[in-house]
């Protein structure tokens, strides 16, 4: 009786080591991906204010979009975007955090436009809409246990088509062309989403050095932040009221 008693208090121990680490992954988890939504929120608030500070400020918004430097507005987040993606390894977590907030002023410079084109009242609406399409998506992406690898091709495959689209539009200024690709980007940005969460969730590993996570974290923060300005902006295209 005594050995029984034994065994049942050793496979008891075992249990509660177990459960115990387990709760300790998913707190360490829950700390990560808390830490990349802060960052990731934080991006979006910069970028909106900045937005709305140089299209209500007209002597900043004619000297950038009047001149050669909107160019310089439009191609420096893109050039940045790529500095951050490959260099990320090879910087520190504090420059890659400072570059991901020069990343986000410069989109909010970009998307001025953005306040100038449509009246405030569809852009907080669109804007909302956006923010609760992200949300139920990401939260999708990090509760499902559906493995949402195989949509990635599919999905990138859809983004190409969209970027060629968009620039063979340019030239053709098609207003069904680009009705299209609004709605093929909500949908493709809308699985994004779902699917980049995911991803952000499974890179997690609790060995990870504070530093190491800190880069992490920006690299999702950066990833999530493109899915939700880029579903932004195809549903403003949608559903924005121009003024």
């Amino acid at each position: 009786m005594a050995l029984g008693n034994n065994r049942f208090g050793a496979a008891s121990r075992r249990m509660t080591n177990a459960q115990a680490y387990d709760a300790s992954i998913d707190a360490g988890l829950r700390r990560y991906m808390l830490g990349v939504y802060n960052y990731m929120a934080a991006g979006v608030a910069i970028t909106g204010v900045v937005a709305y500070f140089v299209a209500n400020t007209p002597s900043v918004y004619n000297a950038i979009f009047g001149s050669g430097l909107m160019w310089v507005a439009i191609l420096a987040p893109v050039a940045l975007v790529f500095v951050i993606s490959f260099g990320i390894n090879r910087m520190q977590a504090s420059t890659a955090q400072m570059l991901f907030w020069a990343y986000a002023a410069l989109m909010g410079v970009s998307l001025a436009t953005i306040f100038s084109a449509y009246t405030g009242v569809s852009i907080a609406r669109v804007f909302f809409i956006s923010a609760g399409s992200f949300a139920a998506l990401s939260l999708y992406g990090y509760t499902t246990k559906k493995d949402l690898t195989g949509f990635g091709s599919f999905l990138f495959m859809g983004l190409i088509g969209i970027l060629l689209a968009s620039v063979v539009n340019m030239f053709l200024a098609s207003s069904a062309l680009h009705f299209t690709i609004s709605v093929v980007g909500v949908l493709v940005f809308a699985g994004l989403t779902a699917y980049d969460t995911q991803r952000i969730k499974s890179i997690y590993y609790e060995g990870d050095g504070s530093e190491v996570m800190a880069k992490k974290s920006v690299m999702g923060a950066l990833t999530l932040y493109l899915d939700f300005i880029n579903l932004f902006i195809m549903l403003m295209q949608l559903l924005g009221d121009r003024r």
